[in-house]
């Protein structure tokens, strides 16, 4: 109460939220001010030295419209957060562990006179990153390997925690003039060993020169597609496809491919590798 008298009160119907039922209620509320005159809101200024008049505002004036406001709010939250749920609920499996893949390999997974941020596996791992798989592929390539020095190294080159390997191994055999049933009897225990451990297996399959014969081709090149339906294991059939031969994508010695040839072999194996990272992203 003011001294000279009652306080003016004005009584309105607002529109409430009810927190706890979700539910739009009619309420009504008394507001008071004890300022009926609205120029009492107005600011005036005077002359220095003397008192500016102030506006007088109460909460109640204001009370309603915060109150709407929150209503909308809380409406608005009820259906982003299933909304949000729902994106959660709906982001890939390629956001979980880490898939560990392995190249092992010879001087073309190696990245025989390439730095190593250029070399086969590691444009590899960044493609299937960009694709937004967690997947890592470390370089088990020595330059010069046979597939009988890659089994004579696979323990120590395929640690344990290794989800696959890409099998490329076998190119030094065939510029070596190798019996294919050689080559084809190490690559054939290489798989089995890796199969045994829970490894899975991407075969990359290679061509022999030409120039050692029509014989000498069709045995060697008929080993990878009998591998890999021996064992059941995908099977990429040429790892040089569409680079080959061609001079700008490979060194003066038009064996190794080019930063560029790299390039070119990833766009091309991508969708196989991509396809073998989800079966293994099945696994436990």
């Amino acid at each position: 109460m003011d001294a000279g008298g009652s306080t003016p009160q004005t009584k309105v119907d607002i529109l409430q939220f009810d927190g706890w039922s979700g539910l739009f209620a009619h309420r009504d509320m008394i507001l008071t001010s004890t300022e009926t005159d609205a120029s009492a809101c107005s600011r005036t200024w005077r002359k220095r030295g003397e008192t500016a008049a102030r506006p007088v505002w109460r909460y109640g004036l204001w009370f309603p419209l915060v109150q709407s406001w929150a209503a909308v709010f809380l409406l608005a939250l009820a259906f982003v957060l299933p909304v949000a749920t729902m994106t959660q609920a709906q982001t890939p499996p390629s956001a979980g562990r880490e898939i560990r893949l392995v190249a092992l390999g010879d001087s073309l997974s190696a990245g025989y006179n390439l730095p190593a941020s250029a070399a086969f596996p590691a444009v590899l791992q960044q493609a299937l990153r960009q694709k937004g798989l967690n997947v890592s592929v470390t370089n088990a390539g020595v330059s010069g390997d046979t597939a009988q020095g890659g089994l004579d190294r696979l323990d120590w080159s395929v640690p344990d925690g290794t989800d696959g390997v890409i099998l490329e191994l076998g190119a030094n055999d065939a510029l070596r003039g190798f019996d294919p049933a050689t080559t084809e009897k190490a690559l054939d225990a290489i798989i089995t060993r890796l199969k045994a451990r829970g490894i899975a297996v991407l075969l990359a399959g290679m061509y022999a020169p030409r120039n050692l014969g029509p014989d000498y081709a069709a045995r060697f090149d008929g080993l990878f597609p009998r591998l890999a339906k021996k064992h059941g294991v995908m099977l990429y059939p040429f790892f040089l496809e569409g680079i080959a031969g061609d001079r700008a994508l490979n060194q003066p010695d038009l064996l190794h491919p080019t930063a560029e040839g790299v390039r070119a072999i990833v766009s091309r194996i991508l969708p196989s590798v991509e396809r073998f990272v989800a079966g293994l992203a099945t696994k436990p």
